[in-house]
């Protein structure tokens, strides 16, 4: 080795780029944490949802308050109890938001949990991954079976 020359040194395995498997892992962490987040959102919005049509609200009047929630009980025509949320044209909009973050919420859940385990998969073809040492595939689906033949 001369002075002009590099030494060369193992590979850092801290520094060294991530593998595609490792990629794959990380992406689907990422993608189960926004699947935990859309699932929480959906929950606020369904409990928000269920708030404006089931709670009593309006000023006190003895010892509830004035206007019963549109699901629970009659309508009451007084105009204390025109609260712009709690109309049913609001309420529909409410109700197609909760319909859509459910849906985004169910795809990324479902999404999240195909990539992990395809993240965890060995794949055949590929060295080191679910084959015997002489080449062939180790998963006992793919081993020939022995036919027993009947005695005659």
């Amino acid at each position: 080795m001369t002075a002009d020359a590099p030494a060369r040194r193992p590979p850092d395995p801290v520094n060294a780029a991530p593998t595609q498997a490792e990629q794959e892992r990380q992406q689907a962490r990422r993608l189960g944490a926004w699947s935990i987040a859309w699932t929480l959102l959906t929950l606020v919005i369904w409990g928000w949802f269920a708030f404006l049509t089931l709670a009593d609200y309006g000023p006190e009047s003895g010892d509830r308050p004035m206007c019963r929630g549109l699901l629970v009980g009659p309508l009451s025509e007084d105009i204390l109890c025109r609260d712009p949320l709690r109309q049913w044209p609001a309420l529909l909009g409410i109700l197609a938001l909760a319909v859509m973050v459910t849906a985004s919420a169910a795809a990324t859940t479902v999404y999240a949990k195909v990539l992990s385990r395809l993240a965890r998969r060995d794949w055949p073809g590929v060295p080191g991954a679910g084959l015997t040492a002489d080449g062939r595939c180790s998963h006992p689906r793919d081993r020939p079976t022995e036919r027993l033949s009947r005695p005659r």
